[in-house]
């Protein structure tokens, strides 16, 4: 049998709750032609994944959406034997298929992994779509100057330590906002962070202030709300700003445009000071990017030139619970869960 989670027939709250996923059992895929049935090893968790219940875009009863790491069983697709391990989107569930006809957004493509590059698990972090999203909105939307300064919210977050690490690579001065003191602390000490303020300090705005005494000309943005508002003003003529995700709003009620709310707040200054803002989609780089990207973020891993904590949690029951962990910061690097044995430890 295959256990899997899925969303449960209780109303959507603004936040997971209890008894907002159910755990079900099914009889185990069976491969068709083209298709290939994977045993998963890592689920990831990323905040995107709370926008897709509340657009309803999984369907009734599916298991909830996820991208994985996951090792090959039976394979009657070209190029994918038993035993590969690879990069799909089983979900949060023990097995799934991939292949011909299998329902997967159609950036987040099927690949086979080479343990040489780094850790399997990287694959849904900083050697996949979380690093690619870095890459691509850091260094080929913002392009970071020598001597500018970069500041990145949520930053020991999956997303954010990456970014802000390839700022610094490009020159930049690196300003860090995150929660509780050991997160800072790891921003500045492990990633190399010039500074790092916390938005839960009651000076926070300030702080942030001081953190950046020459302003701010380049800004990604992953969590909205406050955070955004305390950078605003910081913005210098010429600024870029990289919108890669709202998290402050994810439980916000249907029907309010958090984008749009913050495009509002910051139209004066936008016009003003010519602050560029661009949308972070990744999958608008994964074609022309991706191979570029996995070849040069996986000597900047190997070197040590960019460093990734992961929180791993264990076991396929622990999803939902990390799951609302993640969606309330309550994670400290990026967030996945151990369903099955890895090989390679």
């Amino acid at each position: 049998m295959n256990r899997f989670w899925t969303r449960s027939a209780a109303p959507l709250p603004p936040w997971p709750q209890g008894d907002t996923f159910e755990l079900r059992e099914a009889p185990m895929p069976t491969p068709g032609a083209g298709q290939a049935l994977t045993r998963t090893i890592y689920v990831s968790l990323d905040p995107y994944q709370w926008g897709y219940k509340k657009r309803g875009a999984e369907p009734a009863g599916a298991p909830c959406h996820a991208r994985t790491v996951a090792q090959v069983v039976e394979s009657r697709m070209d190029g994918f034997s038993p035993g590969d391990l690879v990069f799909n989107t089983n979900g949060w569930a023990e097995y799934g298929l991939m292949g011909a006809g299998v329902a997967r957004p159609a950036y987040m493509i099927p690949r086979k992994l080479d343990p040489a590059q780094g850790r399997i698990s990287q694959a849904v972090g900083v050697l996949g779509m979380l690093g690619l999203t870095a890459y691509a909105g850091m260094l080929l939307m913002a392009d970071p100057k020598p001597g500018e300064t970069a500041v990145v919210s949520a930053a020991s977050g999956g997303v954010g330590q990456i970014a802000g690490q390839l700022a610094r690579l490009r020159g930049a001065r690196v300003v860090g906002i995150a929660g509780i003191a050991d997160k800072c602390r790891f921003v500045t000490e492990e990633l190399g962070f010039d500074a790092c303020v916390s938005h839960l300090s009651p000076t926070f705005a300030a702080d942030l202030k001081a953190a950046c005494p020459t302003g701010v000309d380049v800004y990604f943005e992953n969590v909205g709300g406050a955070v955004f508002n305390a950078v605003l003003p910081l913005f210098n003529a010429g600024a870029r700003m990289t919108i890669c995700g709202l998290i402050a709003s994810y439980g916000d009620a249907p029907g309010q445009d958090a984008r749009a709310a913050l495009m509002a707040r910051g139209e004066a200054i936008f016009r003003d000071r010519g602050v560029t803002v661009g949308d972070l989609f990744v999958g608008d780089y994964v074609a022309d990017h991706e191979a570029a990207f996995l070849a040069a973020m996986s000597q900047w891993v190997a070197a040590g030139d960019v460093r990734y904590r992961e929180d791993i949690r264990q076991g396929l029951e622990a999803i939902p619970a990390a799951f609302a962990e993640m969606l309330r910061g309550g994670n400290f690097g990026k967030m996945l869960v151990r369903v099955g044995e890895d090989p390679t430890t």
